[in-house]
């Protein structure tokens, strides 16, 4: 089951979800985003060393390291 949180501000569910991008340089970065649907990639919780926060103008959830 996919990790969900549900926006204080709209109260939308949106779903943590993550994907392999390749910089200019060539290095390989996971990058973590959260999507109202379940798709492709989707994860089960957190990764470790990451907090879920929302942003209190936009009501949107985000990651941040702490």
């Amino acid at each position: 089951m996919a990790f969900s949180t549900q926006s204080k501000k709209s109260g939308k569910t949106y779903y943590l979800h993550h994907k392999k991008v390749t910089l200019r340089g060539g290095r390989e970065q996971t990058i973590y985003f959260f999507a109202q649907d379940v798709r492709d990639g989707s994860l089960d919780a957190v990764p470790a060393g990451y907090v879920v926060m929302e942003n209190a103008r936009t009501g949107l959830p985000m990651l941040k390291k702490g």
